[in-house]
């Protein structure tokens, strides 16, 4: 039964936190080169609503994948999954990175661009804000790869 639930809370943390990779990797690959084109004003405007909703819509999807992590490495020790555990745990540190990332980076530069999206007052430093936030796409992609695939290597374990 332990081994069950540890399973099924594996595939939840995969589900919450591919929701998360997949948002980072679209960033990525896709909305950064689009960001080029746009001018200062657009861009920060188009970030920034994306921002609002994002911050409103997402933290179910991060939050749930974190907690979905942790409980899996608890039930896995319980079940004596020891290896699956071990997994999960790599996936647990790289989100908690992930989390710093985006707590001392990301976050306060998507709140001056939410709040420049509402207000459509636009920061003269727009472009260094999203160069910034752009910086960091790649750690974070890559954190989030890191947990998915720890996770899937946990519930082979299993």
């Amino acid at each position: 039964m332990l081994t069950t639930t540890a399973q099924v809370l594996a595939v939840v943390a995969v589900l919450g936190n591919g929701i998360v990779y997949g948002t980072d990797t679209s960033a990525a690959l896709i909305t950064r080169s689009v960001f080029r084109h746009f001018d200062d004003a657009t861009m920060t405007k188009f970030a920034g609503w994306g921002h609002y909703y994002g911050d409103r819509r997402m933290p179910f999807a991060g939050a749930g994948g974190v907690i979905a992590t942790a409980l899996t490495i608890v039930t896995a020790v319980l079940a004596g999954a020891v290896p699956a555990a071990i997994a999960a745990g790599v996936a647990l540190i790289a989100l908690v990175v992930w989390l710093g990332c985006y707590v001392r980076i990301a976050k306060p530069i998507n709140t001056v661009q939410t709040a420049a999206a509402q207000s459509g007052v636009i920061p003269a430093d727009a472009r260094a804000l999203q160069e910034k936030w752009d910086s960091i796409l790649g750690i974070r992609v890559g954190l989030q790869a890191l947990a998915v695939a720890s996770l899937c290597v946990s519930l082979i374990l299993l």
